[in-house]
């Protein structure tokens, strides 16, 4: 083997890897924008859904409570509640999402999960009378 090839194949594995390493960095600082843009649509779309789903839903349950009438008042109520709940955490899960797509590092991604679960669980101890 040659001892003056090696600097320059050498140099050429060097410039080969700064390229390399330079458009991995490009791509990373890309890739979480375009993935926030995408999270933030299809978070859009989704909470849309659910705001036409929920309200044909609502038209649904309050025709049941028209047709059941008193006999089904209480367990009409006690679905009610259910569904109430359901609603809150949805939209509560929706609010995480969104703080979530905009959190621009895992610091702050770590902070809005730990203040939704506090949430969670604070809820949770007042619906249980604690």
């Amino acid at each position: 083997m040659n001892k003056s090839a090696n600097p320059s194949v050498a140099d050429e594995a060097r410039d080969t890897y700064r390229k390399t390493v330079a458009q991995f960095e490009e791509l990373a600082r890309a890739a979480p924008e375009t993935m926030r843009d995408l999270a933030t649509k299809n978070l859009a779309q989704t909470q849309d859904f659910y705001e036409q789903s929920k309200d044909a839903f609502e038209g649904v349950l309050d025709s049941w409570e028209r047709t059941f009438g008193a006999a089904g008042r209480g367990a009409f109520a006690l679905n009610r509640k259910v569904i109430d709940i359901a609603q809150r955490n949805i939209n509560s899960g929706f609010d995480l999402m969104n703080g979530l797509v905009g959190a621009e590092n895992l610091g702050k991604a770590m902070e809005l999960q730990a203040a939704y679960w506090r949430k969670q669980l604070n809820t949770l101890m007042l619906s249980r009378g604690g």
